[in-house]
């Protein structure tokens, strides 16, 4: 009986299937209509510029949308505006939401080496927009859910539902890797379509996969970490041997159009922007809040839109700024209001560069070790408390423990002078002489560490590739 009401639940939901146009695949999207992507992809839009915020160089985004509307134009789905945009973010990431919606960051701008692979990043997004990707895996969700809740009805076993959630969870996943795979068939078929060498979109993925190897290196990482199987998209070495295999199907010719693409980037901010603070070797500075701090030497720094977090070995800062509406002194703050619920001891007043300040340790036990938590109130301005907390081992050596805490008394403002002129890193495009060499340019790269390694990667240079005289290179210039 069971049986054949789980068979009538389904029965219509399953009628919702369509043939896609792009794919040729029957496809289920019953509970998201083309109608309802374009009002999600207008709705959703405005948040993601709102997180992001996009990049003001009006050239640039002209060129992405001219290069974006290019290869829409050979699309199955053509009752679409597609909409192209380049986010002020120094992440390697491109995204896509329903109704044609396009996002670019500048990191993956960067490393990009034509435009070529430029138009095959855009052309996978697109894919995902043709593909009705979000409308399918939306659909999809929505029937798990029910289905399980409705087993778990039918069985009378609670422990039914958590089984099947979790099921559905790595079936959606695995589905994922599915439509990311499509996506990128789709993407290679649309550059060729307009005239790019399809065999760019392998050389993109080559560089993604250098630059994911660097970003281990310097984390001292010999894997991300995260398996394939629970990864939501295909690892790069696969999407590598993949697009490589799905390229040979097309006609190889096609241009790359290296040179226009790395003159339009020329200049181009690289890393963090001016507007949400940037980073120095181990200093970090906000010329447009006016502030500047040092991490302990070796730590790694990572900017986030509402904090910034140092992290060492044994031990991290965070740091961020709270509001202060009812503008408590810093002591007041740290006592009553953000340690209000909290255990404390060593509570003292202190100054940082001249600004009020108070501090105080708690001390908790987590996943088994000790720790001490060292926090700071500092007074910022009437409306607002800087904070720092440093997470360390409980018994830590004396000289750990001190550069934690010359770290946070490094913080101060920014004279206006350096707030003009403090300026983030940028690309920029040089041509090379005959005297010129990997390590030769490498010395010219504003970064504190692996400059030859950085150079290969922001250029898709290989350990065995030379520089090749009257080419164009991309180099990091303060």
């Amino acid at each position: 009986m069971f049986k054949r009401f789980f068979l009538l639940f389904l029965a219509p939901v399953l009628g919702g299937c369509s043939t896609n146009a792009a794919t040729g695949k029957q496809q289920f999207t019953a509970f998201m209509s083309p109608q309802q992507e374009l009002r999600i992809g207008a709705e959703q839009h405005q948040n993601i510029i709102k997180e992001f915020g996009l990049y003001e160089d009006e050239a640039l985004q002209r060129y992405l949308n001219t290069v974006g509307k290019k290869v829409a134009q050979h699309t199955e789905r053509q009752d679409l505006s597609y909409k192209f945009y380049l986010l002020d973010a120094p992440d390697v990431n491109a995204f896509a939401l329903p109704g044609g919606y396009v996002y670019m960051t500048r990191g993956i701008m960067a490393l990009a080496n034509s435009e070529a692979e430029f138009a095959s990043v855009l052309g996978h997004e697109v894919g995902h927009v043709t593909g009705r990707h979000g409308a399918e895996r939306y659909s999809r969700s929505v029937v798990t859910g029910l289905s399980a809740n409705i087993l778990s009805v039918a069985i009378g076993d609670a422990g039914v539902s958590n089984a099947i959630g979790l099921g559905a969870n790595l079936y959606l996943t695995s589905y994922s890797r599915g439509q990311e795979t499509e996506a990128d068939s789709l993407g290679i078929r649309y550059i060729s379509r307009t005239g790019y060498a399809p065999i760019a979109a392998q050389s993109f993925f080559k560089n993604m996969q250098a630059n994911q190897q660097l970003e281990l290196k310097k984390d001292k990482k010999k894997s991300s970490g995260i398996p394939n199987y629970l990864s939501t998209h295909p690892a790069v070495q696969n999407r590598v041997a993949q697009t490589g295999a799905e390229a040979a199907r097309y006609s190889q010719e096609g241009v790359f159009n290296r040179e226009r693409y790395l003159r339009a980037i020329d200049g181009m901010t690289f890393g963090d922007s001016a507007d949400k603070g940037f980073v120095k070797d181990r200093d970090f500075y906000h010329p447009k809040i006016g502030f500047t701090f040092r991490a302990p030497q070796g730590f790694k720094i990572v900017n986030q839109p509402t904090k910034v977090i140092m992290q060492g070995e044994q031990s991290g800062i965070l740091f961020d700024i709270a509001g202060n509406e009812k503008g408590h002194s810093a002591h007041h703050f740290l006592s009553q209001v953000w340690l209000a619920k909290q255990q404390y001891t060593g509570f003292e007043k202190v100054v940082v560069n001249g600004l009020p300040a108070a501090t105080a340790v708690v001390y908790l036990r987590k996943s088994g070790k000790d720790l001490a938590l060292r926090f700071f109130a500092i007074e910022w301005s009437p409306k607002q408390i800087v904070r720092f907390v440093i997470e360390m081992p409980r018994q830590v050596e004396r000289g750990h423990a001190l550069a934690l805490r010359d770290s946070v008394y490094s913080f101060r403002r920014l004279s206006q002078r350096e707030r003009q002129t403090l300026k983030p890193y940028k690309l920029r495009i040089i041509n090379s002489t005959s005297r010129d060499t990997v390590a030769s340019l490498s010395k010219r790269m504003a970064v504190e560490q692996l400059k030859e390694e950085h150079f290969r990667v922001l250029n898709g240079l290989t350990a065995n590739d030379k520089v090749v005289a009257g080419r164009l290179y991309k180099i990091v210039v303060e």
